[in-house]
């Protein structure tokens, strides 16, 4: 990515652990091949190895952080913290030894991460030093997405994955079907099961609500306007039982 085009006070640090990595064997080198392949002008510092089963790599857009999070998912073992912030200048040679907010802020994602399901956490480094997103603001906005969009994913059969692959490559239904010997029907089919224009949308408005919050000049649980804005619906979700997380809710505008 060129560096003239990088805003050094709102970039992304991708930071992701193992699972299990004491049971099974290093799944590193795999990953990093696969995130290898995020388009260069996404990409500030590449990824690299930080630590016996950890990858680390410094994104200069929302969309190369969610070309990271699809590659990682469809891995399966793979816990990821998106940190939003600022990194030191000048810029370092290697993300090992770059520094920043941007960099904390993905620590402490990833330690969120440990304890979720799909394994995915969004923190900002910008504002009080608070791990816990405000409440319907856009850091909590954009992470909710990236955990929607990430379980779906995970939920992706091989199948799925083959047939996904040959439609964002640009073939048509009719020519995914012939590449994989099956009838345009089988073909479509698997793109309905693998959620494929689910997950066009789910990666979209991943993208947009990124770029949201690392537009947002204010940090993590920092009392903005934008994180006093609750939907007007929120008293139907209140009635019907289904609110944030725990962790999210502790103080909800009313």
């Amino acid at each position: 990515m060129a560096m003239k085009d990088v805003d050094f006070s709102r970039v992304f640090v991708v930071t992701a652990d193992q699972r299990r990595s004491r049971r099974g064997p290093d799944r590193v080198p795999e990953a990093l091949t696969a995130v290898g392949t995020v388009p260069a002008g996404d990409v500030v510092l590449p990824f690299e190895r930080t630590a016996g089963d950890e990858i680390q790599g410094l994104l200069g857009t929302a969309a190369g952080v969610v070309a990271v999070v699809r590659r990682l998912v469809r891995l399966r073992d793979w816990r990821i913290g998106v940190g939003v912030g600022a990194v030191e200048l000048p810029l370092a040679d290697s993300t090992r030894a770059a520094r920043g907010t941007a960099y904390l802020a993905a620590r402490t994602a990833v330690e969120e991460a440990r304890g979720r399901s799909v394994g995915i956490a969004l923190r900002d480094g910008r504002g009080r030093d608070d791990a816990t997103p405000a409440p319907y603001g856009s850091v909590w906005r954009a992470e909710s997405a990236l955990v929607l969009w990430g379980a779906l994913l995970a939920r992706r059969s091989a199948e799925g994955w083959e047939v996904a692959d040959l439609l964002d490559a640009g073939l048509s239904n009719n020519a995914a079907a012939d590449a994989l010997g099956i009838s345009a029907s089988a073909a479509s089919q698997r793109a309905i099961r693998a959620a494929y224009a689910e997950d066009r949308r789910g990666a979209g408005l991943a993208i947009a609500l990124l770029e949201d919050a690392a537009a947002r000049p204010t940090g993590v649980g920092a009392r903005s306007e934008d994180a006093d804005v609750v939907p007007e619906d929120v008293g139907a979700v209140r009635e019907t039982g289904i609110t944030p997380p725990e962790d999210d809710v502790e103080e909800v505008p009313r």
